[in-house]
């Protein structure tokens, strides 16, 4: 059996803020599936503590440049999947969340906070470990363990590593001091290293020192690798292609499930989809919408910012009443956005309905209650609601970026626009309004969706590949 670390900076159920914390509670279990003895490795944020109550001390760490800490080892709810807590209070016991405080501004250290995470995941691959168990791989995850592979770099390479990419636009940017304060060799600060515009970069480490590549979907694999979603990485992803992989995220098929999902309030599947409409009409009354069955309900579930297309959504909602549609909302982000979707809430009552936040049986029954789910991202590494849209029979409406053009098929199972604007977003749901209107085609498009595979194990065993061909050397 294969030993994997899976180093990351959060987990679900455990702890999250975005897409990584889905992958990393999903991952680890599916690969486990397959035969793979994988652990994970995970900083002691309170949530994490009071999740694993029951967690032991494994292991005392006293590593220069940081406050003494301990490992603990304990089972991630639900799965029952290893995991290994670096228990450092000083570092990842404090208010607020995991890179952020109260207030939304980064903590002042979190060089130093992830910089021990970094090397702590290096630490349990080398000889020197403090536990019995090592991995005969290292599968890193952003920036925040992407100091690892360069600390493996200097000890010799006992194992090799896996970086993963799950969104470019996070870097682990620090001043140069930092490379000094955390006991790197000077002579990695450099373009061969972890220089990065005269700066530290985390993840500039992690792309440079790692054996492999992966990112989170084939076409953002290739998108990464040139302006302007190289985000000043390209030329060094460029000319690591022959190392870099891209796989689709998967996505939980028994959480996400329309037969037998508990938030909502009736139960349907690709052979009878009876189900979905009385989901719809459900989703109708709690939203205050009109009710009306046959009038196209378009969904959107997303923070609601620039990057999500949100705006793009806010310029075509007048379109969308306009040819008898309404349109549901639920989602936080930029104060400027969520003025201007409540401002479509007042100027369309009873067409145009918003949550302001965050809720997760609602996202549920948005995804089966809807018709048509609008996507329109300017970049998405790789999205999981189109995937959602997908196993729910809610036919999505997409920009073709990364992960969204890997899983849409443009008129099969939903449609996808190429045009950067609101305008090619508009066109796209002028066809899909028109192929609402004909019930068979709508139904065909509705049930190719159901059919596709976007389950975890799938990807586990794309992963389980890539570990085999990045041990082969």
């Amino acid at each position: 059996m294969k030993r994997l670390l899976f180093a990351t900076s959060e987990a679900r159920p455990l702890i999250k803020t975005g897409g990584l914390a889905d992958v990393s509670g999903a991952l680890p279990a599916a690969l486990r599936g397959l035969g793979v003895d994988c652990r994970l490795l995970l900083p002691g944020y309170p949530a994490v503590l009071e999740g694993l109550a029951g967690a032991g001390e494994v292991a005392r760490l006293d590593l220069p440049g940081h406050p003494a800490a301990r490992l603990l080892l304990g089972a991630m709810p639900g799965s029952g999947v290893p995991v290994y807590v670096l228990d450092a209070p000083d570092y990842y016991v404090r208010p607020g969340g995991p890179y952020q405080d109260t207030h939304g501004i980064d903590h002042a250290d979190n060089a130093a906070r992830f910089g021990l995470l970094s090397r702590v995941a290096a630490l349990l691959c080398e000889v020197g470990s403090p536990l019995d168990w090592r991995p005969d791989i290292l599968h890193c995850n952003d920036w925040q363990t992407g100091l690892a592979p360069a600390w493996l770099h200097y000890a010799g390479r006992p194992v090799p590593t896996v970086m993963t990419i799950h969104n470019l636009a996070f870097q682990g940017v620090f001043p140069p001091a930092w490379v000094n304060r955390l006991g790197l060799p000077p002579d990695s600060f450099g373009i061969d290293g972890l220089e990065y515009y005269d700066s530290l970069s985390f993840l500039k480490a992690g792309l440079y020192y790692a054996d492999h590549l992966s990112t989170v979907s084939p076409t953002y694999a290739e998108e990464i690798q040139r302006e302007p979603l190289g985000m000043g990485m390209q030329g060094l992803l460029a000319a690591r292609a022959a190392t870099l992989t891209g796989i689709l995220n998967g996505i939980d098929d028994t959480d996400w499930n329309p037969a037998a999902d508990p938030h909502l309030p009736c139960a349907y599947t690709a052979t009878d989809l009876a189900g979905k409409g009385h989901c719809k009409a459900a989703l109708q009354a709690d939203l205050n919408l009109a009710a009306a069955p046959d009038t196209p309900l378009f969904g959107v579930v997303s923070r609601l910012t620039h990057q999500k297309g949100l705006d793009w959504i806010i310029q075509v909602a007048p379109g969308i009443v306009d040819r008898g549609g309404q349109l549901a909302i639920l989602g936080t982000g930029d104060k400027a956005v969520e003025a201007a979707v409540r401002g479509l809430v007042a100027r369309y009552p009873g067409r145009v309905a918003a949550t302001i936040g965050y809720d997760e049986g609602l996202s549920h029954r948005i995804e089966a209650g809807a018709d048509i789910f609008l996507m329109p991202s300017r970049f998405e590494p790789c999205g999981l609601n189109q995937m959602y849209s997908l196993r729910y029979g809610t036919v999505p409406v997409v920009h073709a970026t990364g992960g969204l053009r890997d899983t849409v098929d443009d008129g099969v199972t939903g449609f996808v626009f190429d045009v950067t604007s609101a305008h090619g977003l508009w066109l796209a749901i002028e066809r899909a309004l028109a192929a609402y209107a004909d019930r068979t085609t709508w139904q065909r498009i509705m049930r190719a969706g159901m059919a596709r595979d976007f389950s975890w194990e799938r990807s586990a065993r794309e992963y389980l590949g890539l570990y085999e061909r990045t041990l082969a050397g």
